[in-house]
């Protein structure tokens, strides 16, 4: 009875383990692929450093968007934890530019997040619900540094995505050429944020138009199981 009740788990086992091995093979390659050559890189060269065949990738992960959910909820918390910090600084002037330098900084570290922040993947649920979190408390964060007098009156919330995307253009473009470039840039940003304005800025294109523009992106980035590109 006792042999019985147990054949059936024993040739599953090894299958079980096989599948685990190649899920965690996956996300370590696809961490490589991305962190150098961003969220363009095809699912086909993730398979290929990942040392496995493309129907096995599709199995453990049939979506680029659950890949990335895996890949990236690790560096999203830590994209959180840095607003968290941010809301704890006594002085919040501080803790907005301490967040801006800490969100850019990761974004120059890893090609592929410098992308994700700048992206949005609706079914990356696990992802997204870490990102809302943080968008609503760098809002708290916004808000305070504006009461403290230091932050110009017309930042939007939606101006951080704009700095997202910004950085993520200059990451991308300088690459290793020019690896500390970015530093620059933020430091440009910061600069112009704090008040006293020197001037009006335009209007901004608020949180819908960007999040359209978040949403195509992140949807370019998708490719349909089978293809390389």
């Amino acid at each position: 009875m006792n042999s019985g009740a147990q054949y059936p788990d024993g040739p599953a086992q090894p299958l079980r383990s096989d599948a685990e091995r190649n899920r965690e093979r996956i996300i370590a390659a696809a961490r490589t692929v991305f962190a150098r050559d961003g969220l363009s890189a095809s699912m086909a060269s993730v398979a290929r450093e990942a040392g496995v065949g493309i129907a096995t990738m599709f199995r453990r992960f049939p979506t680029k968007e659950e890949l990335v959910d895996a890949v990236f909820s690790d560096r999203m918390d830590a994209y959180a934890d840095a607003v968290t910090v941010a809301l704890e600084d006594p002085d919040p002037w501080n803790g907005f530019v301490g967040y801006i330098e800490a969100a850019c900084a990761m974004q120059a570290a890893d090609s592929g997040f410098a992308d994700v922040l700048t992206m949005t993947f609706p079914t990356a649920k696990a992802l997204e619900q870490r990102r809302n979190e943080a968008y609503q408390a760098m809002v708290r964060l916004i808000d305070r540094a504006k009461a403290t007098g230091r932050l110009r009156q017309d930042f939007d919330p939606s101006d951080l995505v704009l700095i997202h995307m910004a950085n993520a253009g200059v990451v991308n473009a300088t690459g290793d050429a020019a690896p500390d470039a970015w530093r620059r840039v933020v430091a440009l940003f910061i600069q112009s944020l704090e008040a006293p304005a020197r001037g009006p800025l335009p209007a901004s294109p608020g949180h819908e138009p960007l999040y359209k523009a978040m949403l195509r992106a992140g949807q370019g980035t998708t490719t349909p199981p089978g293809k390389s590109s």
